[in-house]
């Protein structure tokens, strides 16, 4: 079964090439996916595959049902949407759509689970159960399309046991697959801070109250909570990354605006960390005599890979790629709304590499020149369908 799989993945191979340019040049914000859910809903019905366009607006869900399909289902997802980003590729496939570019590789995902898609539905006499296929959109934005589809019900009526996902990685070759159990990825909060003052002429600061010093005092300040509040072993990360402050050389503004992510590991730290940097923030305005308004949305939770499912899952990978090609991931800060699945049901989030230094393809995700080596597409149907047939068969 394995060889027929790998055998399926490779005369697809060209194909899901075609499909992932498509989707790379016709790139769509979250929430607005219009065309690739119609998109993943053409190619669908092209392979004979049962599904709903339209869940949480743009998302698509099919269903294909193998021997004995009420025995057990699998989930797998891809997400769909692209980012706010101009692309400077010099590529045939660049994006047409002006300052919007699949710049993390949710293009990949969506073209390799149409692959896998039509793998299995080839091979849906030789395995038992039932896949259901999960086209994601608006993994990018809060509240994210996960926590959408869930409340939608996307988890039930054919309820899945387990789920499975996948996503590029840059710092792996094309050929390898990266892996971690347990505490994966952490969970993401966006801080919106305004602080009022009194402006006035930059050379009168004694006639002023300067929100651009009290703004400092305040981001400088509120790195002891990650540094010197938090549990050592519970990792934290806290950035600004957006401020604005509309004075001049010779101005002080009324108010200095703020934008930032705090990411951790642990929702009890989590919430107690919320409360302190609000505090503090507040605190530390009016002691200065200006005012804070500290505002926290609440955003994607920790990503925890199942550790028995992520065993059995690393084994799968090893058959079939090869022990030197299956790697071990350290934890990471970044986030996603698979976070939401894996909370629900066991699941395993697992790293596709994409990289390929000799032709250059190294660019990280989320930039201007993000791209993928394309014989990792391969792999990244064929592994999928593989790990899906060996779990529904065990």
């Amino acid at each position: 079964m394995q060889k027929k799989i790998q055998k399926l993945a490779q005369s697809i191979h060209n194909d899901v090439i075609q499909m992932r340019r498509h989707l790379h040049m016709h790139p769509e914000l979250s929430f607005q996916e219009v065309e690739t859910g119609k998109f993943v809903s053409e190619r669908l019905t092209e392979y004979g595959i049962d599904h709903k366009h339209g869940v949480a607006d743009n998302g698509v869900v099919g269903i294909i049902k193998g021997k004995n399909p009420d025995k057990k289902t699998i989930a797998l997802r891809a997400d769909m949407d692209a980012l706010p980003i101009l692309e400077a590729n010099d590529v045939p496939y660049k994006s047409q759509n002006q300052g919007v570019m699949h710049a993390c590789g949710h293009d990949v995902h969506t073209s390799s689970l149409l692959g896998t898609a039509h793998i299995l539905n080839q091979m849906k006499g030789e395995f038992e159960g039932t896949v259901k296929l999960i086209f994601q959109p608006a993994e990018e934005r809060f509240p994210g399309g996960a926590s959408i589809m869930i409340k939608e019900g996307v988890l039930q009526n054919p309820a899945p046991t387990s789920i499975l996902g996948q996503h590029v990685h840059p710092p792996l070759e094309a050929g390898k697959i990266g892996i971690k159990g347990g505490m994966y990825m952490a969970s993401a909060d966006e801080i919106y801070v305004k602080v009022y003052g009194r402006g006035g002429h930059g050379a009168l600061p004694q006639d002023c109250i300067d929100p651009v010093v009290i703004t400092a005092h305040i981001i400088t300040a509120l790195q002891q909570i990650a540094s010197r509040k938090s549990n050592p072993t519970v990792p934290t990360v806290l950035t600004f990354g957006k401020m604005i402050a509309e004075g001049s050389t010779n101005v002080i503004p009324n108010e200095v605006y703020l934008e930032g992510t705090f990411r951790t590991m642990n929702e009890e730290w989590r919430v107690e960390a919320h409360r302190q940097m609000k505090k503090m923030a507040e605190m530390m305005a009016e002691s200065m005599g200006g005012r804070c308004e500290f505002t926290i949305k609440k955003g994607y939770p920790f990503l925890i890979n199942d550790e028995a499912l992520t065993a059995k899952v690393r084994q799968h990978a090893i058959a079939y790629a090869g022990t030197e090609n299956v790697v071990e991931l350290p934890i990471r800060m970044t986030a996603e709304d698979f976070a939401y699945y894996s909370h629900e049901i066991p699941g395993v989030f697992y790293r596709l590499g994409t990289g390929n230094p000799g032709r250059g393809i190294t660019s990280p995700v989320h930039t201007t020149t993000f791209d993928i080596d394309e014989s990792a597409l391969e792999l990244s149907t064929g592994l999928m369908a593989w790990m899906t047939v060996c779990e529904l068969n065990a």
